[in-house]
């Protein structure tokens, strides 16, 4: 029983490992740009429900984490327009992720500033503690939230890019950006509107993060890095990947804590390791 409830948990914690990696596989799969300020964007956005949450306590987390979610939808929409889109005018392919990964620097470096390297975290009070049992499972209620979560934004995602019209423009402008122009399409706020919902979708599994562990300014790095063997790991230019990616990931961690107390994240590291050996194309094959 005790290794059944290791990989429900580690099913749950992989359900949070999807959702970090959803967002650069977002932005990868329409851009073909490595977004090296996914995991600060995921910490501001951690920032800014901790001041909203002090500011005033006794808001609902919805209305907090919906406060959140619309300020990073903001801050990417302009983040695309003001910057990377400029970088991607370039013909060197890493123009964008240099500049990426310098805005990273710069936004780490302000929120040590501001915030200091504390460690902070974000108390939503019973709801943080709550669990229910499941065949004699205890589940926590935070976690179960963050696997459900998951799951609907990857469907809502997959039903937007394939059924809407607006989420046809995306494909269409990731595959030929020069033809869609000449339907009045203009590539560069599609983009934007790409990233804001993409920095949107990290941060929500930034807020889920901090609900669950706390964070610094610095744990963003920590982030990107499960962000890209996630994405990696289930399958470059896959939407679905990155779900069955984190999953893979949650799993081999927890049962390599189980067995292997000291481990960390090496039985993770490892598990990309071999995966990048025997398949380099991911657990999902990407589909045009």
């Amino acid at each position: 029983m005790a290794w059944i409830e290791t990989v429900v948990n580690g099913l749950l914690l992989g359900g949070l490992y999807g959702l970090i990696g959803i967002g650069l596989a977002l932005v990868f799969g329409v851009m073909r740009v490595v977004d090296g300020a996914q995991g600060e964007f995921m910490v501001m956005a951690a920032f800014f429900a901790v001041i909203v949450l002090a500011a005033a306590p006794d808001l609902h987390p919805l209305i907090i984490f919906g406060l959140a979610i619309l300020f990073s939808f903001c801050i990417g929409y302009v983040y695309q327009s003001w910057i990377v889109n400029r970088s991607m005018q370039s013909s060197d392919p890493l123009a964008p992720l240099l500049l990426t990964f310098g805005v990273s620097i710069i936004l780490r470096s302000v929120m040590v500033e501001v915030f200091g390297a504390d460690l902070r975290g974000l108390q939503l009070g019973s709801l943080s503690r709550a669990s229910i049992a499941i065949f004699n499972i205890n589940i926590g209620v935070m976690p179960l939230l963050t696997l459900a979560t998951s799951i609907v934004l990857f469907l809502l995602l997959q039903w937007m890019l394939k059924r809407t019209s607006f989420g046809r423009i995306i494909r269409a402008t990731a595959d030929r950006r020069d033809i869609v122009r000449l339907f009045g399409v203009r590539p560069d706020r599609v983009y934007a509107c790409v990233m804001a919902m993409s920095v949107a979708l990290s941060a929500i599994a930034g807020l889920f993060l901090a609900a669950r562990a706390s964070f610094t300014p610095f744990s963003g790095v920590e982030r990107l890095l499960i962000a890209f063997e996630v994405v990696v790991l289930g399958g470059i230019g896959s939407f679905w990947g990155p779900l069955i990616g984190g999953l893979a990931l949650g799993v081999t961690q927890l049962v390599g804590l189980k067995w292997d107390p000291n481990a960390g994240l090496l039985y993770c590291h490892l598990l990309f390791f071999i995966m990048i050996l025997i398949r380099p194309s991911g657990l999902v094959a990407s589909r045009s």
